[in-house]
């Protein structure tokens, strides 16, 4: 099959709301008491005890989507599964893809327990550097070739798309955009930017949409913002400007607190599900296209399940 065809199978481009996870690492520290080297959750997914509280993770959102009547994007836990990451933790290029599989395999048989939910399964892929600091940065050939290793361990393992994670500038997404294309994997760009509306990089949302479209063919089948509170954006959102009409996915924070505010924050910063849901509902209305709603740092089930009740009412 190939990526024009995958496109055409994937649910959430014509539902109205699909849901996501949230905050899957916040979660796990914060709330379960797992200790995460370098924030990194899927070595959970070679133990019995890490399997378990994925899945204790996970099932909620499943139900908000079965009680909701939605889909669900469930994404693998592998948002720190690259090759610079996984080599901290001690895992070869070998090992990596094998785990690559191992979660996507996780998520297909989790979702195989819910036969009332549609899922999508959605092979993660985070930045190479810092999820909130550009650093060293490569070309989109390089980083084409840099995330080629998760984009063929889920292409490998039957994962219906990849989406990017908190990436901080233009290249990388477009060489994830590529590599996603070589694998026959439709593919989701998801952008975090800081409290001015400006990816990490200094460009804008709509500036950086509109130059991974043209290096790629508009490639990617929709754009997503995610690791940031709708406060740090919205002010960003042109009016009527035809890019965010490519905008079709946001996991927001629940937290108002900066990046480099929740780096060095020792508590979890909840914010408010209602308040959370309520900035959704105004996202909604100016994103003519927004379906996919989850949330990121700070954010569990409680968030979603409002959101989600907020916009399906």
């Amino acid at each position: 099959m190939n990526v024009t065809e995958n496109q055409s199978t994937l649910p959430q481009l014509s539902a109205p709301v699909f849901v996501t996870d949230g905050g899957l690492e916040t979660t796990l520290v914060f709330h379960q008491g797992i200790d995460l080297p370098d924030f990194a959750a899927f070595p959970l997914v070679d133990s019995t005890e890490g399997r378990a509280a994925l899945r204790a993770y996970y099932e909620p959102y499943l139900a908000i989507a079965r009680d909701c009547g939605t889909g669900i994007v469930l994404d693998t836990a592998t948002w720190r599964a690259n090759a610079d990451w996984g080599a901290r933790l001690g895992y070869d290029r070998d090992e990596l893809a094998a785990v690559n599989r191992r979660a996507t395999d996780f998520v297909r048989d989790l979702a195989a327990e819910w036969p009332d939910v549609t899922p999508v399964l959605n092979g993660v892929i985070g930045p190479r550097g810092d999820g909130y600091v550009v650093g060293e940065t490569m070309s989109a050939d390089e980083a084409a070739s840099y995330h080629s290793l998760q984009a063929r361990a889920f292409a490998d393992a039957g994962a219906d798309m990849i989406t990017s994670v908190t990436f901080t500038y233009v290249d990388e997404a477009i060489g994830v955009a590529k590599v996603a294309a070589t694998v026959g994997l439709p593919v989701a760009i998801g952008f975090t930017v800081e409290t001015d509306g400006r990816l990490p990089s200094g460009t804008t949302i709509g500036e950086a949409i509109e130059a991974v479209d043209a290096a790629t063919g508009s490639a990617p089948v929709y754009y997503m913002i995610n690791c940031a509170h709708p406060s740090h954006f919205d002010h960003a959102l042109e009016d009527g400007a035809t890019w965010l009409g490519r905008i079709k996915a946001v996991r927001a924070n629940a937290s108002r607190m900066s990046h480099a505010e929740l780096d060095e924050a020792e508590e979890l910063d909840r914010g408010n599900p209602n308040e959370l849901a309520a900035d959704y509902a105004r996202l909604r209305q100016i994103l003519p296209d927004l379906r996919v709603i989850g949330g990121c740092c700070g954010t569990d089930h409680a968030h979603i399940a409002a959101i989600a009740t907020e916009l399906t009412a």
